[in-house]
């Protein structure tokens, strides 16, 4: 392959990756603003944070009343919970860059590639699922 030629794979994955990253960023920051200016409700009020960062995870779960795991979705709609969709939206780019590109392989006949994205969409999925609960209590 010439070095001035990018498969068309390579600029749809690029291409995706790129906006997600940025749309996410973006999100990470209007939602942190959010919190921190009191836009939205918080779970745990900024002012209390110096103390709270200082605690054991257990502790500061007990005194903030937080669970671990997905069940901050129940929480979206307060600020300091909200900053967790800007993370999640940037953890799953690869995925949506993954599935884009799975068509291209499987027009061209390309099992391994093909078998390669799903392999890598099915461990990620696994991983962010909590199934085998890897650090959490």
């Amino acid at each position: 392959m010439d070095n001035n030629h990018i498969s068309v794979e390579q600029q749809r994955y690029a291409t995706l990756l790129s906006w997600g990253a940025r749309s996410g960023l973006v999100l990470l920051i209007v939602c942190f603003l959010a919190y921190v200016f009191g836009w939205m409700p918080a779970h745990v009020p900024v002012d209390q944070l110096p103390y709270l960062w200082n605690l054991p995870v257990e502790e500061y779960l007990k005194q903030t009343n937080t669970t671990t795991g997905w069940s901050w979705l129940k929480m979206i709609g307060e600020g300091d919970f909200a900053s967790l969709v800007g993370i999640a939206w940037l953890s799953s780019c690869s995925l949506i860059c993954l599935l884009a590109i799975i068509p291209v392989y499987a027009r061209r006949r390309d099992k391994v590639f093909v078998m390669i994205c799903v392999i890598a969409l099915a461990v990620q999925l696994l991983a962010a699922s909590g199934i085998l609960g890897g650090g959490h209590h």
